[in-house]
């Protein structure tokens, strides 16, 4: 437990609905729920829907969706007002204009009654000499603060105090930035909705915020964060930066380019909530110690700020890959044929003695989900449990043996030693054929008896093969090789 906490934690995570939920962005709500929890605070769901453009219908849902599906579950939310109100931005419209208004009072709002015209041409002039536009610059001489929300007008913050900011960062430390940050930005756009940059700031004072928790992309902006906490005379939360996720060269941040997916496509292809979980809070965070599979109950109990990293991590597939696998070790046996019968053909799944056969196989292979699927599609490794192979006839020597005659001959003696065999288990099986086996060498009879069996090359050994069909396919398929080879 980080030892700075004087007061109740509260955190927040507060995305916009726009349908698609990053992995970065539910890495930080992850690590907001974290800190929450381990300090017996309060976590909040809030729903920042004020830019109704590139707002998605049902995202609301999707976001609670993938939420709850990783166990991040919160204490307020849309669906659950707290005393502050609200936790959807839109419901909140009149605790904007409560805070414009008195910024107004204050001198510190006035109303834009530029034109878009007008706004840009004074922008293009900007470009053609180089230079950053700030609108401050263009501040008419005579404000305007006659403003009324019904009649569309826009609302700007008037910086007044043009200097050089310095806060400081949970993660980053010491911070600063210069005067070329600070503008008169928009409060309340024509709308009638608040603008990030002004809404943020007043749910996070009204919900009682303690630690905001967000992406460096936001540094830049912090002298403006500043200056209107000074204007509404309100002592700075803790600010904690988080590192950035990036592509697994680690050359920039991650994207949909790179194969980010939302969350939810996760758990159809079949990863655990609790490995998602593990995966998400080590990409810019260790325990301090050589740790790498731990539960959420695990990471709740050793979540620290002060071990969250400056530099980025990078988002490996297959390290996430890795993880979801060891997860899924640790399931016990029936947890794990629960858990595979979402992905195995529904002919497996309906066989109990078939599907108890190759769970062993299927275990020791499939990662997640879509892999299991995998193992039994027309190239798949377990295929042959469902679908008699085709056999390339060229495959079936053993690489030593190019006479398909003398790969008969042997063939016909492994049919014989099976047919007297019980097959009680996989080592029963090895044990009948396994002296005729070094006998004549081992690649010379284990090989073209996996071929006859599965059709490839890669597959499970001829024992497990046969245990898995049984004795009837086994004797079944061997003998209409042979009987291939005139």
């Amino acid at each position: 437990m980080d030892s700075d906490i004087s007061k109740k934690v509260v955190t927040r995570f507060a995305p916009s609905p726009t349908g698609f939920m990053h992995v970065g962005n539910v890495r930080t709500a992850l690590f907001s729920y974290l800190f929450a929890r381990q300090n017996n605070g309060t976590f909040i769901l809030r729903i920042e829907d004020t830019d109704k453009v590139r707002e998605v219908k049902e995202a609301i849902d999707h976001i609670k969706k993938s939420l709850l599906w990783l166990g991040i579950e919160w204490d307020h939310g849309p669906e659950m007002p707290a005393p502050f109100g609200s936790c959807i931005q839109s419901q909140r419209l009149d605790i904007y204009r409560r805070y414009a208004e008195s910024l107004l009072k204050q001198g510190n709002a006035y109303v834009d009654t530029y034109t878009k015209d007008e706004l840009e041409i004074m922008r293009n002039e900007a470009v053609s000499n180089n230079k950053p536009f700030l609108f401050r610059e263009h501040r008419p001489k005579n404000l305007n603060t006659d403003w009324d929300p019904e009649k569309g007008s826009t609302l700007r913050f008037k910086v007044n105090n043009i200097k050089r900011y310095r806060w400081h960062d949970e993660v980053r430390g010491d911070l600063e930035a210069g005067e070329e940050m600070l503008d008169d930005f928009v409060l309340i756009k024509s709308d009638g909705y608040p603008t990030y940059n002004f809404a943020h700031i007043v749910d996070d004072i009204e919900m009682g915020v303690t630690h905001i928790m967000r992406g460096d992309e936001f540094i830049g902006s912090m002298p403006k964060f500043l200056s209107l906490y000074e204007a509404l005379n309100v002592k700075y939360p803790k600010f904690v930066t988080l590192p950035p996720i990036l592509n697994e060269n680690r050359t920039k941040k991650l994207s949909k380019r790179d194969g980010s997916k939302d969350l939810l496509n996760y758990k159809t292809e079949g990863y655990l909530a609790d490995a998602m979980c593990n995966f998400l809070a080590l990409i810019g965070w260790n325990p301090g110690n050589d740790e790498e599979i731990l539960s959420k109950d695990q990471l709740i109990n050793k979540f620290s700020i002060r071990k969250i990293q400056k530099g980025g991590g990078s988002f490996s597939e297959e390290k996430l890959k890795w993880l979801n696998k060891q997860h899924l070790n640790l399931l016990s046996d029936e947890d794990y044929k629960n858990y595979a019968s979402s992905y195995v053909p529904q002919s497996v799944s309906e066989d109990e003695e078939l599907y108890t056969r190759l769970l062993p196989s299927i275990r020791e292979r499939a990662h997640n989900g879509a892999e299991i699927s995998g193992l039994f599609n027309s190239e798949g490794e377990l295929n042959f449990a469902i679908e008699k192979p085709e056999i390339d006839m060229s495959t079936l020597p053993w690489k030593n043996e190019p006479s398909l005659t003398i790969t008969k001959k042997r063939l016909l003696k492994v049919i014989d030693i099976l047919s007297e065999t019980n097959f009680q288990s996989i080592d029963s099986i090895k044990e009948s054929v396994w002296s005729y086996a070094e006998s004549e060498g081992k690649g010379e009879v284990l090989w073209p008896m996996r071929v006859s069996l599965t059709g490839r090359e890669r597959s499970v050994d001829p024992f497990t093969a046969s245990w898995i069909i049984g004795k009837t396919q086994t004797l079944a398929r061997l003998k209409y090789i042979c009987d291939k080879i005139k």
